[in-house]
């Protein structure tokens, strides 16, 4: 590298397409290329998970005609590697001129210029677009191994993995799709919650499982045949042990990310009606029996079985909490989910608090849905790492349905209903393949 200038390209290159390619010959012409590949983290902390790890996206870009090498870039911001590498030339396409990498290039031209480098914008590749790659990439699909393993890729890429119950194809749609801008960055929803109580309710029947796994599957199959993004599935109590078993195998063949079962034997009571139902726990090695069973059962390592903890909601307290978890941890347990039903969310709060000093790394699953005046970034901030809506997309259509089904009994024709239905044309696009 003697005498030739030092050039820093970053990129997140999980769709290799000749716009990449022209930037890293046009870099190539300035001198030594040093590729700063985004890792997973920098990636989805402004927009989705990449397909490809961060391993695999820096084998192929090691490989590129004209990289000399390649490092990673841990954050959306350069300055780190900037100050490391101190390049002559930064080249980038120049698509981040506007949108919400403009403050990024601002900081690197603010950076570089301090010991005499420059920025050097190469024009966007027309014909070329990442986000049609992206949907192109959706219409295929996905397969059970890749949607398998996404959940745990979310969990260390992103302070907080954000749920959404789904219990249809459409809902499953919803949450794949759905996404909004705020102060520049996308959000979308990372995956889904299979919920028992809505897939029950759904059905008209009661939240005591009622509807056996088969059928639950059954209708699972509608969401993973139309959806890419990962699933967690509510197990409820996981059953009999030796039932067990089984369903973590058939939830791992289908791709299924994650089981949560709860440490609660008995018929079930929905965890809502707190002590107003009789709430049994397991005893802490029946429970942990179950845990080891279910891991003995899979295949991969990648699937997770997530411990429920029901202390708050059978009126116990932290103490019973905490020994239950660790306990569960011991036993192979994935990660843990904590409930309660008090409204301020203070029971949640001291309980994270105390399992991260005891646990720095076991993955803690939130479900704010008495204690929703607790944002995301909160919950974060308690050591949650995944928060699950657990049943808004059911609760939310049933009063619109009502409405709606009111408005045509009172006033003996559709059209005053029309405010609250979505055109005919846009349900026929609303589903790829329709037209």
């Amino acid at each position: 590298m003697i005498d030739r200038k030092k050039v820093y390209v970053g990129m997140s290159t999980d769709i290799i397409h000749p716009g990449h390619l022209n930037i890293i010959h046009e870099a190539q012409k300035l001198g030594y290329v040093t590729v700063g590949v985004l890792t997973d983290a920098a990636i989805s902390s402004y927009k989705r998970l990449p397909y490809l790890n961060y391993e695999q996206r820096s084998l192929i870009v090691k490989n590129l005609k004209g990289v000399e090498e390649v490092i990673p870039q841990s954050t959306l911001d350069y300055v780190p590697n900037l100050e490391l590498l101190r390049p002559d030339f930064v080249v980038h396409g120049d698509d981040w001129k506007e949108g919400v990498q403009k403050e990024t290039r601002q900081r690197v031209i603010d950076t570089i210029s301090k010991w005499g480098g420059k920025v050097i914008d190469v024009p966007y590749t027309k014909g070329i677009s990442s986000t049609q790659l992206n949907s192109k990439l959706k219409e295929i699909g996905t397969t059970p191994e890749i949607r398998l393993k996404r959940l745990r890729r979310l969990i260390e890429a992103k302070s907080i993995v954000r749920i959404c119950e789904s219990h249809s194809g459409l809902t499953g749609l919803i949450i794949e799709n759905t996404s909004v801008e705020v102060n520049g960055i996308r959000r979308e929803f990372d995956g889904m919650w299979s919920s028992s109580l809505t897939d029950s309710t759904s059905k008209g029947k009661p939240d005591i499982e009622a509807v056996d796994l088969t059928t639950r599957l059954h209708d699972l199959n509608d969401a993973l045949e139309c959806t890419t993004k990962p699933i967690i599935f509510d197990g409820d109590t996981g059953g009999k042990i030796e039932h067990f078993v089984f369903t973590v195998r058939t939830l791992e063949r289908l791709g299924i990310s994650a089981v949560i079962i709860e440490d609660k034997i008995g018929l079930k009571k929905n965890s809502l009606f707190g002590t107003d139902a009789i709430q049994t726990q397991d005893t802490i090695d029946g429970f942990c029996n179950k845990i080891r069973a279910g891991k003995r059962a899979q295949i991969t390592d990648d699937f997770m079985i997530i411990a429920r903890i029901e202390s708050f909601i059978a009126g116990k307290g932290q103490e019973d909490a905490m020994e239950r978890a660790l306990a569960y941890i011991e036993a192979g347990a994935d990660g843990i989910m904590i409930h309660s039903k008090d409204k301020s969310g203070e029971d949640i709060r001291l309980f994270c608090k105390a399992l991260r000093l005891a646990n720095q790394s076991v993955p803690i699953v939130v479900v704010p849905t008495t204690y929703n005046h607790v944002t995301e970034e909160e919950l974060s901030l308690w050591g949650a790492n995944i928060v699950i809506y657990a049943n808004h997309m059911l609760r939310s259509a049933y009063p619109a349905m009502l409405n709606t089904a009111k408005s045509i009994l009172s006033h003996g024709r559709s059209y005053e209903a029309n405010e609250l239905c979505m055109p005919v044309k846009e349900i026929l696009e609303l589903i790829p393949g329709t037209k």
